[in-house]
């Protein structure tokens, strides 16, 4: 019935500094946007979809819902050139049996998950 996630929505107060910091920042490349609404999607790799815009009622914040999770190469040297471009963390550190990860925040509060699965002799 259900074929893959079409796209995870993060509302924002404004599209251009969203786009900026997802582009920018982040180095995602935009795969669709709008010249009329202000809706921006990043394809990401390995499938899924991440879109942004301000034409939802919804408020943008860390307690507004939905999360996104991005499975990163180098969780230590992402987390250290972020910081030098002076992103917000809302937690680091966090392990599990299977993963490490990170919590960063989007210009309008939304969290985003830095995820790296452990490999398969760190979870043995």
């Amino acid at each position: 019935m259900f074929r893959k996630v079409a796209f995870t929505m993060y509302p924002v107060t404004d599209v251009k500094r969203a786009r900026a910091f997802y582009e920018e920042t982040l180095g995602l490349p935009p795969s669709r946007s709008s010249a009329t609404t202000p809706w921006v999607e990043f394809d990401l790799p390995g499938g899924g979809c991440l879109a942004i815009t301000n034409v939802t009622p919804n408020s943008p914040s860390a307690s507004a819902g939905g999360t996104i999770a991005f499975e990163v190469d180098d969780l230590p040297a992402l987390i250290a050139d972020l910081k030098a471009k002076g992103v917000a963390f809302a937690a680091e550190g966090i392990e599990s049996p299977v993963c490490r990860m990170a919590v960063i925040k989007d210009p309008d509060g939304n969290a985003i998950i830095l995820h790296k699965l452990k490999s398969a002799e760190e979870r043995a």
